[in-house]
């Protein structure tokens, strides 16, 4: 690997004292700054916020209000760095909310310094280099409505696009499109796909203008330039209007 140097900075959030001292040693052995060690993820977020910070080394299995995954998605949606998870456990439903945060690696306890070693090159060339898009591809079907993290921020979510998160206004959503297992997000620009129901999205943002119109439609009613008794125009696209949802989106209009 290429000789890491003292200006890559590491934030280590590691509960155990005994495990982040030592992790500590073999990082700054490694040649890395290591930030921290803290044992809690409202720490974590602190110094996020008044150090660099080049890749996030996070223990899943956190104790305190937020546990690994909650500080690694806080974190990021403060700003994007690589990330790197350790835990003890590797089952598969704390594996699939993990892989949720798209971490670049997930290694599991006793790591060894080889493992650790490769992960943190991994995560630095994929952040450096990443790989040209490719063609989507069939994806199996997921389970469950942990499929997809949502990542957000004031009035702004986060979602992975070109092997990077992009940030998207709220307010900049035209149209949530089900299909299938997925959602499309249209707006005037580019369409995302998020590996989450409709209905699952729309609990998650709690957006008010953002209404369900139908079983596969919801519409920005910012974008609303017209509707009839059958459909509603947003940014010149036409969306059915469902029977069952008619009356809830009239219900915005008023006389």
């Amino acid at each position: 690997m290429s000789a890491p140097t003292g200006g890559f900075h590491v934030l280590l959030i590691e509960d155990e004292a005994v495990l982040a001292l030592d992790l500590t040693d073999i990082l700054e052995a490694e040649g890395y700054t290591v930030v921290g060690p803290v044992a809690s993820g409202p720490e974590a977020l602190e110094l996020f916020r008044q150090q660099p910070v080049d890749l996030l080394l996070c223990d899943v299995r956190l104790q305190g209000p937020w546990n690994g995954i909650d500080t690694a998605q806080r974190l990021l949606a403060e700003r994007v760095v690589p990330l790197v998870y350790l835990t003890a456990l590797a089952d598969r439903d704390t594996l699939m909310q993990a892989l949720g945060t798209m971490p670049a690696a997930y290694l599991t306890k006793p790591v060894s310094v080889a493992g650790l070693r490769a992960a943190i090159e991994v995560a630095r060339q994929s952040s450096s280099n990443p790989p040209a898009p490719q063609p989507p591809a069939p994806s199996p079907r997921p389970t469950g409505e942990a499929r997809e993290i949502l990542l957000r921020r004031d009035d702004y979510i986060y979602l992975k696009y070109n092997y990077q998160f992009v940030r998207l206004a709220l307010g900049d959503i035209v149209v949530l499109e089900a299909d299938n297992t997925s959602t499309i997000v249209v707006t005037a620009g580019p369409r995302y796909s998020l590996r989450l129901s409709l209905a699952a999205i729309l609990e998650q943002l709690r957006y008010p203008s953002l209404v369900r119109v139908h079983r596969s439609f919801a519409l920005n009613l910012a974008h609303v330039t017209a509707f009839s008794d059958t459909e509603a125009i947003a940014h010149g696209i036409s969306v059915p209007l469902g029977r069952q949802y008619k009356g809830e989106f009239l219900r915005h209009f008023h006389a």
